[in-house]
């Protein structure tokens, strides 16, 4: 029987192989991996006469896997995943523990930095990696173990998730814009004032038309106002002034309780949704993954009402 070392006698040219097949060219797979072309080209020669199949077509200015290369990179693929992550995990066993967090930008900002002093003394052996993306990750794909979404997990069949916060949305303005402008009482008085739109580009997320229905009032006169793409930005400019945005519940309060934000009108949209704390459903989580997700959904009753 043919032992895995007499196939394949240096582990290395594997990935090699994984990152040539991925990106489709070996000069990119050198600069990814520190190496010259001339060695992963070498690499990827004594693979394939070890295995005794050619694993890339050579053309013109590119290569591309062969079908058999293309076969044999989707197990090679799943297999060095799973190693990098094992060892990921153990060795954040062995240092105390890093956790890398997935979220956005708005929610790092407005819930977790402010929260920050509360989880160094709860769990300060944990070093926490805040990562934040315009997109939703793939957890698996990119080895983070914890996530906070937004939606349904019903269309994350492959995530474990845990409510964090009722998503529940009203109108704020910044502290001086009352004394420049009538305070709007009912929702109505709304569309006579500056409204700031976010524009969410890659998730989705409720409008001011959607709140002016939840409030029976018709869409079609909310005026355009100012478009911002990033929640951040949105908020940052309610502070300065420049109008009127819808603000996220667990995300603004902290604005609201502070004076930096006011609400305004007393109605509030609720969808029904909620931000959860995710986790891939297959595979554990270390210790300090574990301890980082139960902190933070220990804080539930600070945002739930």
């Amino acid at each position: 029987m043919e032992t895995l070392r007499s196939l394949l006698p240096s582990i290395n040219s594997l990935v090699v192989f994984e990152a040539a097949g991925r990106l489709s060219s070996f000069t990119a797979a050198a600069r990814e991996l520190g190496m010259t072309q001339a060695a992963v080209s070498y690499a990827i020669a004594r693979l394939e006469e070890n295995i005794g199949t050619a694993l890339f077509l050579r053309e013109h200015r590119r290569v591309r896997l062969s079908e058999a290369g293309a076969r044999f990179h989707a197990d090679v693929a799943i297999g060095l995943s799973h190693i990098q992550r094992s060892a990921r995990d153990l060795r954040a066993v062995a240092t105390g523990g890093h956790v890398t967090l997935s979220c956005s930008t708005a929610f790092a900002s407005f819930w977790m930095v402010p929260r920050m002093a509360k989880f160094r003394e709860a769990l300060p052996q944990i070093d926490l990696r805040i990562q934040t993306s315009d997109r939703d990750l793939d957890l698996v794909g990119e080895g983070i173990p914890l996530a906070v979404r937004g939606g349904d997990p019903a269309d994350w069949p492959q995530y474990e998730a845990e409510a964090l916060a009722s998503e529940e949305i009203y109108p704020v303005c910044g502290a001086g814009y009352p004394a420049r402008a009538a305070t709007p009482v009912a929702a109505a008085d709304l569309l006579a004032h500056r409204l700031i739109h976010l524009e969410e580009p890659f998730r989705t997320a409720a409008t001011w038309r959607d709140w002016f229905a939840s409030a029976g009032i018709d869409g079609r006169r909310v005026p355009k106002g100012l478009q911002i793409n990033d929640y951040v930005l949105v908020v940052q400019s309610v502070i300065e002034g420049q109008g009127v945005a819808l603000g996220w519940r667990h995300l603004v309060e902290g604005l609201v309780e502070k004076g930096v934000l006011v609400r305004l009108t007393g109605h509030a949209l609720v969808t029904g949704k909620a931000f959860h704390v995710i986790w891939p459903r297959d595979g554990a989580l270390t210790a300090p993954a574990v301890a980082v997700r139960d902190w933070l959904l220990s804080q539930r009753q600070v945002t739930a009402r």
